[in-house]
C-alpha cells in the first residue's frame, strides 16, 4: 500500500505546485504583455471609460452602427445565449422583430441583404463585432442621421475593419464600439 500511497502523494503535490502556482502566475504575466495589461482593453473618450473593446454594447440610436444583439442584455455577468433553437416561435419572433426593425430603419434594404448576424444573438450575448456585410448595409442610414457624405462613413469603416489573421483565418470583422467612437471624432 506504502508503494501506492507515495507515489500518488508526490504526483498530487507536483499537480498543486504547477497547476495552482505556476501555471496561474504564467498567464498572469502573459496577460501584462496583451493590451490594456490583462484587464482588456478600455475605450476611452474625454478622459472617461467608454467601454472594452472586446464586449458588446447597445447601440438603437440611428446615427450609430448597431452591434450584434444579445441575449444577455449586454451584461458581462450574466453572458448566455438564449438557447432557443430556429424552431421555437419566441425566437422567431425576436428575429422577424429585429428584422421589421432594420427594414423600418435602413429604407431600400431588402430581406435578403441583411446578415445573420445583425438579427440572432451570438452565443456569449456579448460579441463586440459585426461583418462587413452589416456594417455596409448600415453606412447610409447613419450618414443620412449625421448629416455626412456615405463615403466619409464608409471610409471609417474600411478604416476600422479587422482583417483576418494572417490574412487567412476568420472572416473579417467590425468592432463596433471602436467604429461608433470613430464617427463621434468626426
Amino acid at each position: 500500500m506504502k508503494k501506492y500511497i507515495i507515489p500518488s502523494l508526490r504526483l498530487t503535490l507536483v499537480l498543486i505546485v504547477l497547476l495552482c502556482i505556476i501555471y496561474p502566475v504564467t498567464i498572469s504575466l502573459a496577460g501584462k504583455f496583451a493590451k490594456g495589461g490583462g484587464g482588456g482593453e478600455k475605450l476611452i473618450k474625454n478622459g472617461k471609460t467608454v467601454g472594452y473593446a472586446l464586449l458588446g454594447q447597445s447601440f438603437s440610436k440611428p446615427q450609430y452602427f448597431w452591434g450584434r444583439p444579445s441575449a444577455a442584455n449586454y451584461n458581462a455577468a450574466g453572458s448566455a445565449g438564449s438557447n432557443k433553437g430556429p424552431t421555437n416561435r419566441d425566437y422567431l419572433k425576436d428575429v422577424q422583430s429585429r428584422i421589421d426593425t432594420l427594414l423600418k430603419y435602413n429604407p431600400g434594404l431588402k430581406t435578403a441583404e441583411i446578415p445573420a448576424d445583425l438579427v440572432t444573438a451570438s452565443g456569449s450575448g456579448l460579441d463586440p463585432n459585426i461583418s462587413e456585410q452589416a456594417a455596409a448595409i448600415q453606412i447610409a442610414r447613419v450618414a443620412k442621421a449625421r448629416k455626412t457624405s456615405p463615403e466619409k462613413v464608409k471610409q471609417l469603416v474600411a478604416i476600422n475593419t479587422n482583417k483576418p489573421f494572417l490574412g487567412l483565418f476568420g472572416p473579417s470583422s467590425v468592432n463596433v464600439l471602436k467604429l461608433n467612437l470613430a464617427l463621434d471624432n468626426l
